[in-house]
Order: structure tokens, then C-alpha cells, then sequence
């Protein structure tokens, strides 16, 4: 009897277990009905994530994930080229432009105002040496016409008005001028029946315009004239590197006599004693009394006078081909010497 009451509260114990098992699996499959019934039957993997839910809340067993640290990688800025600059062609340089070598008509003043004339004969190249022609009394720069050709060596040689008219406007004997070498050329004519000192004053106003004209070199000038020319060329030399500078080199007279006031001796000595020292150069004949006089006065280390024998030529005349020694060639001589 008290054994069948001893094993009675056993059994109620055991059927309470039982019991409560069942109610927890009825109710698990209660929850997963409503759920398929609400989702539908095509979201297995909800269906078993809300069961697994369920069984965890049933065991009250709670398990904490372990956080996991989110690596972001930040946006990578693609590789931007840089701008790669076309080449650029180096500009090229226009080649400087050479003027005509046909002369130019050139009108300027003295300084006490009076107009004249004068001609401009451009060099082949840019900043080129410059000669300035001086005429004589009897003459005008016309008489320069073919020398000027000759000297500024751009095929225009016998192609004056007056060509031929006398040998120093006869080119055919002239000897050739160097392959290459070109020289600006500047004639001019002086003012008529003037006084000697109105006379220099032409010739000083020719060196400062003749500095100034396109395409020469200021700083390479030399000049030759004959009789008046012949002091104008010395003369205007002198002046010209005494108010505007050493540009003057040389200067060639072809029968002086101290015509513009001015001692022919005097002014090549001035001219000799410049730095670096000047050269002149006189032709002369020897029966032309005012060019003797003026060309054996002179002296200094940088002078030369060259004589012609029996003959009173003077001036212009000295040009001639029956001339012993040629003066053409010593003009070459003398731009040589000179610098140019």
C-alpha cells in the first residue's frame, strides 16, 4: 500500500514532463503554421530563422554574435592624366627685310636751315657700312652715280643716265669690289655760290644724316670727295666724331686745299689723334698747287699722300684709267685699311 503511494507522485511528476514537452512541441508547430500560413511556403529560410527564434526564446538560451569590425575601403580617385601640352612650334624668325638697291631721294637741312639734297644708295644686308661721297665745285653728286653702283655692289653697275659720260662714270675698268661685300652709299649736293663756312655746314649735316638712315651702321662710317669734297670729306669726318660720336674712320680727299676755312693739316692731325686714331689718305698731282700744298702739310702715323706724277688733274679727274697706280685700287686699298 504506501509503495503504490510512493510511486504515485513519481508518475504525476514524470506526466507533468511529458505534458509540458508536448504543449512545447504543439506550440512550435502552431508558431511555424501561422507562419507558413501568413508568408507563404516559398520563404524557407524565414520559416526556419523564426523557428530557430522560438526554440532559442523555449531553452532561454541567448547566444551574442561577436562584433565584426565593417572595413569601408575608401574610394579610390582614378588616375586623372596630365594634360599633356602639344608641342609648340618655335616661332621663326622673318628674315629682316633688305631694301632696294635702287637709290632713294633724300631731302634734309643744315643747320642754319637750308634744304638739300641728297641720295641713298641701301647695302645688301642690314647695318652695313656706310661711305659718304662728297662732289666738287665744278660737279654735283651725279658725278658719284656709277661709283656709287660700284661700291654698293648690287648689279647695278652702267645702268645711270649719265653712264659713260667720263671715266669716272665709265665702270667697264673699275676693278671688281669682293664677292659679298655690299656698301651703303650717300651722296649729297652742296648749296651753290656759298661761302666756305656755309659749306661746312652741308658737309656736317650730311655725316648726321647719313648716320641715320635705315639699315647703316653709324659706327662704320667713312667718307671721300674730291677738290670742295676732298675738305668736306676730312672735315665733316672730324666734326662727326667730335659731336656725335666716334663713328667717322677713315677719310680719303682727292686734291684739297683747305676750301671749308678749315687747315687740310690741322684736321687730319686732329683726326690722327683720336682713340684709336683715324686714318687719312690724299691723292694729289703734282703740278695742282692747292692739292701739293695741302697734301705734303699733313703727316702722322696714320696718313698717307700718294702723288701722280706730271699732271695738274685735279679733283674728279685723278679717276681715270691712264692713271699710274690705278686709284681706283687704292680706294679698295684705303677701305680696307680703314676698318669697313
Amino acid at each position: 500500500m504506501d509503495n503504490e503511494q510512493n510511486q504515485t507522485p513519481a508518475n504525476n511528476n514524470r506526466g507533468l514532463i511529458i505534458g509540458a514537452i508536448i504543449v512545447v512541441v504543439l506550440l512550435i508547430i502552431v508558431v511555424v503554421a501561422l507562419i507558413i500560413s501568413v508568408r507563404g511556403s516559398d520563404q524557407p529560410e524565414l520559416i526556419e530563422a523564426t523557428a530557430t527564434e522560438v526554440t532559442m526564446e523555449m531553452t532561454a538560451t541567448v547566444t551574442q554574435e561577436e562584433p565584426t569590425a565593417t572595413i569601408t575601403e575608401e574610394p579610390t580617385e582614378e588616375p586623372t592624366e596630365e594634360p599633356t601640352e602639344e608641342p609648340t612650334e618655335e616661332p621663326t624668325q622673318e628674315p629682316p627685310v633688305v631694301l632696294p638697291p635702287e637709290p632713294q631721294a633724300v631731302t634734309f637741312q643744315a643747320s642754319d636751315g637750308q634744304s638739300l639734297e641728297g641720295r641713298y644708295y641701301p647695302a645688301a644686308t642690314l647695318d652695313a657700312p656706310l661711305i659718304i661721297l662728297m662732289h666738287w665745285a665744278p660737279g654735283s653728286q651725279d658725278d658719284w652715280n656709277e661709283i656709287a653702283f660700284w661700291l654698293q655692289n648690287r648689279g647695278l653697275s652702267g645702268s645711270s643716265s649719265n653712264v659713260g659720260g667720263q671715266t669716272w662714270l665709265d665702270p667697264s675698268w673699275f676693278p671688281p669690289v669682293a664677292e659679298g661685300q655690299s656698301y651703303a652709299v650717300f651722296t649729297f649736293n652742296f648749296r651753290q655760290g656759298s661761302s666756305r663756312e656755309l659749306l661746312l655746314l652741308d658737309a656736317q649735316a650730311a655725316f648726321e644724316t647719313a648716320g641715320q638712315l635705315e639699315g647703316v651702321d653709324p659706327n662704320r662710317v667713312v667718307s671721300f670727295g674730291a677738290s670742295i669734297g676732298a675738305d668736306g670729306a676730312v672735315d665733316g669726318c672730324a666734326w662727326n666724331n667730335e659731336n656725335l660720336g666716334p663713328g667717322c674712320l677713315a677719310a680719303l680727299s682727292i686734291s684739297p686745299g683747305s676750301y671749308l676755312s678749315m687747315p687740310y693739316s690741322q684736321v687730319v692731325a686732329k683726326l690722327g689723334a683720336e682713340s684709336p686714331p683715324k686714318a687719312a689718305w690724299c691723292f694729289y698731282a703734282s703740278q695742282d698747287s692747292p692739292a701739293v700744298e695741302a697734301c705734303t702739310s699733313a703727316s702722322g702715323d696714320h696718313y698717307r699722300a700718294v702723288e701722280w706724277q706730271d699732271g695738274d688733274w685735279h679733283g674728279m679727274q685723278l679717276i681715270d684709267p691712264a692713271r699710274d697706280p690705278n686709284p681706283m685700287s687704292l680706294i679698295l686699298e684705303w677701305l680696307a685699311l680703314s676698318g669697313l
